[in-house]
């Protein structure tokens, strides 16, 4: 089982001393929140009334919510130290874990703090299409496997309830199809490319490129892909402390995007 741990680096920098598990069945990405506390993203895949091969479909996930709270992909929300926030949303359901914070989540692979409103945004993969960006709030269901953009790999037809949309569960802020089979994500705050300030960048596995999206509150108003010439898979990407961006990609090679001279 995936755990997240915490540990102490050495004053020496070359080992890590005190390790210990502060949440178990977490995995995929995690976020410092402005508050202190930590989140996690986790797969619904990864769980064992979800494999590989589910496309959505089964009955008992629209059924019983509760199920999708405890077992389908979701966002784990808990103190550095591995305690419960008191305010946690679902603290007074005896079936839910209490380190839950939303539900309804396929596949993350991005997780990023927007700097103005210390909310989390995260990115996720669909089946066949349908890759949701979402802003995550407490208590909030983000629909998998009920709706969804995406078709099933194996019948083309559509997921779940066969909706797009559903009360009581959240859309995407925005969707691509087809997929872009989205990896890291990146709230860019620096100065050095002063037209990009605000910009949040997705690495993008499936159209081999770095995705630019221009920002406006909630709202996606520009896309541009960026490096798509170098025809490789963006598996990571992040702001330096010298205000540059560096990008992880798939043959384990790190660039480094700096202005114009």
């Amino acid at each position: 089982m995936e755990v997240v741990a915490r540990a102490r680096l050495s004053e020496d920098e070359t080992r890590l001393e005190n390790v210990a598990v502060i949440l178990e069945g977490a995995e995929r990405r995690l976020a410092f929140a402005p508050d202190g506390t930590t989140l996690h993203a986790t797969g619904a895949d990864r769980f064992r009334f979800y494999n590989g091969d589910l496309s959505g479909g089964r009955r008992s996930y629209e059924a019983d919510p509760t199920i999708r709270k405890h077992f389908a992909g979701r966002i784990s929300r808990i103190n550095t130290d591995g305690s419960i926030p008191k305010d946690n949303p679902f603290l007074s359901d005896p079936l839910v874990p209490p380190d839950v914070y939303a539900f309804g989540i396929r596949e993350p692979e991005g997780a990023a703090i927007k700097p103005k409103t210390g909310e989390l945004w995260e990115v996720e993969h669909g089946p066949a299409g349908g890759d949701e960006l979402n802003v995550i709030r407490s208590g909030h269901d983000y629909g998998w496997p009920v709706i969804s953009y995406g078709l099933q790999y194996t019948s083309g037809k559509q997921v779940g309830s066969g909706l797009t949309a559903k009360s009581g569960m959240d859309q995407p802020l925005y969707y691509w199809f087809p997929d872009i089979a989205p990896s890291g994500l990146l709230f860019y705050t620096a100065d050095r490319f002063p037209e990009w300030t605000g910009n949040l960048f997705v690495g993008s596995l499936g159209t081999r490129s770095l995705i630019r999206l221009v920002i406006e509150g909630e709202r996606v108003v520009g896309e541009e892909p960026l490096l798509a010439n170098r025809n490789q898979c963006v598996q990571d990407v992040r702001q330096g402390p010298d205000g540059l961006i560096y990008v992880l990609t798939e043959d384990g090679g790190l660039l480094r995007i700096a202005p114009k001279r």
